[in-house]
């Protein structure tokens, strides 16, 4: 078997390839909204997470960003009326992004679409067993690779 053949870089370009296709067919309905992509995961974490708040360096490594680039974020979601930034009452040097209404309003919008795209050309494709392995494989992945992605949520 040549080094080119090895069933891992088969493995990683299918992943890379999946993620790709799944962006490129879901990204119409965050931007229907007037979302980002980035808005829509911010959002997202925000309103699943407990008093849909998260401190601002969780939500800054949930995402993906650096703090500066969080903060960005944070402050066109604040502008646009979808976050407040709260100040930590205990630590008055950290705060909390908080969805708001106005923001749990256009996640309950852009939603219905999303899930059926999501639906449509990723979860619809899986039996139930097939979904069900897929997220345990992926929960594994994530947590030995990224495991800082569940930063502030509770066990």
């Amino acid at each position: 078997m040549s080094l080119f053949d090895d069933p891992r870089l088969t493995a990683m370009g299918l992943l890379f390839e999946a993620h790709d296709g799944l962006v490129a067919r879901l990204e119409p309905t965050w931007k229907a909204g007037g979302l980002s992509g980035l808005d829509l995961n911010a959002l997202m974490r925000l309103s699943r997470s407990p008093e849909r708040r998260l401190r601002m360096t969780d939500l800054a490594v949930q995402v993906s960003l650096s703090t500066s680039g969080a903060t960005r974020l944070v402050d066109r979601l604040v502008r646009n009326g979808l976050v407040e930034r709260v100040l930590d009452q205990a630590d008055r040097r950290a705060a909390h992004a908080v969805l708001t209404d106005a923001g749990a309003r256009t996640l309950t919008e852009v939603l219905p679409e999303y899930l059926a795209a999501v639906e449509r050309w990723f979860t619809g494709l899986l039996t139930p067993e097939q979904l069900d392995g897929l997220v345990q494989a992926l929960r594994i992945v994530r947590d030995a690779a990224n495991p800082d992605a569940v930063a502030g949520v509770d066990p």
